[in-house]
């Protein structure tokens, strides 16, 4: 890859990088921090990365980067997670994005990424299998099972709505 090509990767990716790893860690700064490192890991190994695969190496780099950070703090910190399935529904209330925000933030990791990748982002089937590290099959079990939780999660739109 030459660096006309890496600045074309910075200008093309980035945001959408960003978005992806804020979206699931909540963090802007963190964000940040990740999509930086993503870029330079991408500068050093600049030469031996293709800018064909340039945008699936950076989502699978940025992506790994971000569990692993996840699994750094589960070990020093004892996180209490909510099971318990309330969901109140009140008549007048229309702030859809904010429901569906609160729906995707109970999926398990394993299901919102895919569902993230694949509906805010666009990516097929194949690419989020590549960034994940599932395979082909589990990527779209997990996105059809997200998408279940969320569909129950929700309720009929007309009761939001």
């Amino acid at each position: 890859m030459t660096v006309k090509e890496y600045n074309c990767t910075v200008d093309k990716y980035a945001d959408s990088l960003y978005r992806f790893i804020k979206s699931s860690i909540k963090d802007e700064d963190r964000a940040n921090d990740i999509v930086q490192d993503s870029y330079e890991k991408l500068w050093r190994h600049v030469t031996e990365i293709d800018f064909n695969v340039a945008k699936a190496w950076l989502f699978s780099t940025a992506y790994n980067n971000m569990i692993d950070i996840i699994r750094k703090e589960q070990r020093f910190t004892s996180i209490s997670i909510n099971l318990h399935n309330n969901c109140i529904y009140e008549s007048q209330y229309s702030d859809l994005n904010e429901i569906l925000h609160s729906a995707l933030e109970r999926l398990p990791e394993h299901q919102k990424i895919p569902i993230l990748l694949r509906d805010y982002e666009g990516y097929s089937y194949k690419e989020i299998s590549e960034i994940t590290g599932q395979t082909e099959s589990q990527v779209k079990i997990n996105i059809y099972r997200g998408r279940m939780a969320l569909k129950s999660y929700i309720g009929k739109i007309e009761t939001i709505i």
